[in-house]
């Protein structure tokens, strides 16, 4: 087993909260009000307000207000394809289902 990259100890909450954190300071950065946030992007005000303090917002929230902030690109980042690391790994045939 080999560890790629940093060893990240946060929990999916603390990850959450960040995330809100770092869309407040996106939006403030491009000068917007949640308000005006809100127009662009269909999310109502509160929702905004919710996930900024708490992290806490459904996907299709949080790709509108990428959208809206243009950042959506970057869920292209999310969920890479895994690259083959050994020969027998490329060789191997790939599987279709989840299970074994």
């Amino acid at each position: 087993m080999s560890i790629k990259g940093p060893i990240n100890f946060l929990l999916p909450e603390d990850l959450a909260r960040q995330l809100g954190e770092r869309a407040k300071a996106r939006r403030l950065s491009l000068n917007l009000t949640r308000e005006t946030l809100s127009k662009r992007s269909g999310v109502p005000v509160s929702t905004i307000r919710k996930f900024e303090t708490t992290g806490m917002l459904g996907l299709v929230s949080l790709m509108q207000l990428s959208d809206a902030m243009n950042c959506l690109d970057d869920f292209s980042q999310l969920f890479p394809p895994r690259l083959p690391l050994t020969i027998d790994e490329f060789v191997k045939p790939v599987r279709k289902r989840g299970r074994k």
